[in-house]
C-alpha cells in the first residue's frame, strides 16, 4: 500500500530487489510473532521513500511563503509547521535508516551481530503537540498521522524480531548443550 497519488512513483522509488532469504529468515515463534524477510522490508522500504517524498513536498511547501505584515496567529502556525515538519522528517529518516539496515543484512552486508547492536528503531520518537497539530491543514495531519502508523508498523516488527532472537539458543548454547548431552551419556 502507498500513500502517493500516483501509483507509478513507488516502483521507480524501488527498483532494487532483494535475494530471497538464505540466511537470517526469521519466522513466527509465538503465533503472533511477525516474520520479517527480504519481501517484506523490500516493500516497507518502498513505501517508506513513497511517503518520505510525499512529506518533503508537503513541508517544502509551507517554507515558501513569504508575507510580510504577519500577524502573531500565522507566525504560531508557522511555528507548529515548522516544528510538525522536523519531527515527521526525523521520524521518517528513522525508519529508513532501519530498512536500510535490514536491507544491508539480507544481502550479507551486516552480521545479525551489527544489525542487532546498531539497527535498532528508537521507540522515542516524539509524538505530534496536540495544539500544534491542530494548526496544520487536514491533508497535512493526514500525512502526519500516516507517518506514525508507519512507524508503529516499524516498531513492532523490530519488538518481535528481538524477541525472537532472544528465544532463540545462541550458537555457544547449542554447543555447549551437545557437548553436556554427550558427556552425560
Amino acid at each position: 500500500m502507498c500513500f502517493s497519488d500516483n501509483p507509478e512513483t513507488a516502483p521507480k522509488l524501488c527498483g532494487a530487489r532483494l535475494p530471497a532469504p538464505g540466511f537470517g529468515h526469521i519466522t513466527p515463534a509465538m503465533g503472533n510473532a511477525v516474520t520479517i524477510n527480504p519481501r517484506i522490508v523490500e516493500g516497507l522500504y518502498c513505501e517508506a521513500l513513497v511517503l518520505s517524498d510525499e512529506v518533503r513536498h508537503a513541508f517544502a511547501l509551507y517554507g515558501r511563503v513569504e508575507e510580510p505584515g504577519r500577524d502573531a496567529e500565522e507566525d504560531r502556525a508557522r511555528i507548529a509547521v515548522s516544528s510538525e515538519g522536523l519531527r515527521t522528517t526525523t521520524r521518517m529518516m528513522h525508519a529508513v535508516a532501519w530498512l536500510l539496515n535490514h536491507r544491508a543484512y539480507f544481502l550479507g552486508e551486516l552480521s545479525e551481530f551489527q544489525l542487532r547492536r546498531h539497527g535498532r528503531l528508537s521507540p522515542d520518537m516524539r509524538r505530534s503537540e496536540p495544539d500544534q497539530f491542530a494548526l496544520l491543514s487536514p491533508p497535512v495531519q493526514d500525512l502526519v498521522g500516516a507517518t506514525l502508523r508507519f512507524y508503529d508498523r516499524l516498531l513492532r516488527l523490530d519488538r518481535s524480531w528481538r524477541q525472537i532472537g532472544e528465544e532463540a539458543p545462541s550458537a555457544i548454547s547449542r554447543l555447549r548443550e551437545r557437548l553436556e548431552g554427550r558427556l552425560a551419556g
